[in-house]
């Protein structure tokens, strides 16, 4: 009789060690409160720079309108316009106007690749458009875009200097009127 309710006492242990593991097991796969906002962060980031990625290339808009006015847009390496511009309209006057003033046909993307991490949106694309001289102008990007409230506060962009400064030298921006 001792060993039948030894028996028993070990499937009442097995079947609560069962049942704890498994109640672990449940609870570590529900996703935190913390863990939701951030899928949720992260889906609404991505959706909006996908958003400007589409008007940018039906020109009807652009990623650039998701800046915000202080905006910190760094061009990485070793290019004519490498550097960090503290604000949106510096990276707009310095950049963004003059290279489109080079442009006879508005520069289109094409995202190869768009991940959300947290606040940081990483967006991989090519970009071809037609210079002023009608030569066509090609290129590859990564941003890596950080995000707060819905808008780029602080940008990291590489691409091409080579193909980047060929235009720049070679195409004078058209004047404005």
């Amino acid at each position: 009789m001792f060993s039948v309710f030894k028996n028993h006492k070990d499937d009442i242990r097995n079947a609560a060690l069962g049942f704890a593991t498994t109640a672990l097991a449940l609870i570590a796969f529900q996703p935190s409160a913390e863990a939701r906002a951030s899928s949720s962060t992260e889906a609404s980031n991505k959706a909006a720079v996908q958003k400007g990625f589409d008007a940018w290339s039906a020109g009807t808009g652009s990623p650039y309108e998701l800046l915000a006015d202080d905006a910190r847009w760094t061009i990485e390496g070793n290019s004519v316009v490498s550097k960090t511009y503290p604000t949106k309209e510096d990276f707009m006057r310095e950049v963004i106007r003059p290279f489109n003033a080079r442009m006879r046909s508005p520069l289109k993307p094409m995202i190869r690749s768009l991940y959300a991490d947290r606040d940081t949106v990483v967006v991989f694309f090519d970009a071809r458009g037609i210079a002023r001289d009608g030569q066509p102008y090609a290129n590859t990007y990564a941003w890596f875009l950080d995000m707060r409230a819905g808008r780029i506060v602080r940008a990291s962009a590489f691409f091409d200097a080579i193909a980047f400064n060929d235009l720049w030298a070679r195409v004078a921006p058209a004047q404005a009127n």
